[in-house]
C-alpha cells in the first residue's frame, strides 16, 4: 500500500505542528520518521494513521482519500502503534492482542477459530506466545511494547505505523523488532530516535524539526555531520557500519546551534548538508 500526504500541516491551540509536509512512502518500503523531541513525529504519525484531521492538506492510501474511508475502513489497512501502553485492564494478553481482529468482525460476535491463529501468530513473532494467558497487568513494559506490537500484527494490515516501539525493549528485542519490520512486505513508518538503528535496517529516512521536513533520502544522505548540527544540536561523526551504511558516533552537544535553512516546497530525496541543499 502506497501512503501519501501532500501540504499536511496540523495545529494544536493555534500553534503550529506538523508544516506543510510531503509524504509519499511506497508498498512495501519501510521508512524512519527521525527528529529531536517537539518535531512533531507525533503528530505527523496520528494525521497519517486518520487519528488527527489535518488543517491543511490530504492523507491518501493507494490513491483514496483517508477521509472517505471511515474508522473501521482505516484500521482495515493501517495499524498504528502508540508511545504509551495504555491503561492497566484485567485482559489477558491474547485478548489485548486479539483487539486487533475487531475491524473484521460483526459487533456482536466473538473471535473465531480463525481470529485466535491469526493471534496465536502475532503473539509468537514477538515472542510472547508464552505469555498468551498472562494478565495484562502482569507485564513488564517492554512486553507491553510488543504486546502492542502483536496487536498491530493480529490486524493483517497493508500498512504499520510505529511511534517510537524500540522504547523500554532490551537490545536484543530492538535488533528483533527492526529486523521483524524490515522483513515484513507491508509499508511501514517508523519514528524511531535510535538513529543508528534507523539507518541500519531502513530503506529511507524523513528528518523532521519544528514541524518541517528537514531532509528525505537515503540513510547516507539524511544522516550527515551537518544534519545532525543543525536539527539535533550534536557534534557527531558518521562511520560506516557492516552493511555499508552509516552509524553514528556522538562527540557531544553543541553549545550553539547551527542557523537550518528553510526547507523548499515540495521537498523530495533532498538531504541538508554543511549549509547546501541537493538533490542525488
Amino acid at each position: 500500500m502506497r501512503i501519501t500526504a501532500e501540504g499536511l500541516s496540523w495545529s494544536a491551540s493555534g500553534t503550529p505542528v506538523v508544516r506543510g509536509v510531503d509524504v509519499d512512502i511506497a508498498p512495501g518500503e519501510t521508512v524512519a520518521l527521525l527528529g529531536p523531541n517537539g518535531s512533531g513525529k507525533s503528530s505527523l504519525l496520528r494525521c497519517l494513521a486518520g487519528l488527527r484531521t489535518p488543517d491543511t492538506g490530504t492523507v491518501r492510501y493507494d490513491g483514496t482519500p483517508v477521509r472517505e474511508l471511515g474508522a473501521r475502513g482505516i484500521a482495515r489497512r493501517v495499524a498504528f502503534v502508540e508511545q504509551d501502553s495504555g491503561p492497566d485492564t484485567g485482559l489477558r494478553v491474547a485478548d489485548v492482542v486479539g483487539l486487533g481482529r475487531t475491524p473484521f468482525r460483526d459487533r456482536w460476535r466473538g473471535p473465531d477459530a480463525h481470529d485466535r491463529a491469526v493471534v496465536a501468530a502475532a503473539l509468537e513473532r514477538v515472542g510472547l506466545a508464552h505469555l498468551a494467558g498472562r494478565s495484562w497487568q502482569g507485564l513488564s513494559g517492554g512486553e507491553r511494547r510488543r504486546a502492542h506490537i502483536a496487536r498491530a500484527l493480529a490486524q493483517q494490515p497493508y500498512g504499520l505505523l510505529l511511534d517510537e516501539p524500540t522504547n523500554h525493549l532490551d537490545v536484543k528485542h530492538q535488533l528483533e523488532l527492526m529486523e521483524l519490520l524490515a522483513g515484513t512486505d507491508r509499508t511501514v513508518l517508523v519514528a524511531l530516535h535510535d538513529l543508528t538503528l534507523a539507518a541500519r535496517y531502513c530503506d529511507r529516512l524523513l528528518l523532521l524539526h519544528h514541524g518541517r521536513l528537514i531532509a528525505s533520502g537515503t540513510p547516507a544522505e539524511v544522516l550527515t555531520a551537518g544534519n545532525l548540527a543543525r536539527v539535533f544540536e550534536v557534534d557527531a561523526e558518521l562511520t560506516t557500519d557492516g552493511p555499508g551504511r552509516p552509524a553514528v558516533a556522538y562527540r557531544g552537544p553543541l553549545r550553539t546551534a547551527p542557523h537550518i535553512p528553510s526547507a523548499p516546497s515540495p521537498l523530495s530525496r533532498t538531504a541538508v548538508s554543511n549549509g547546501t541543499q541537493g538533490t542525488p
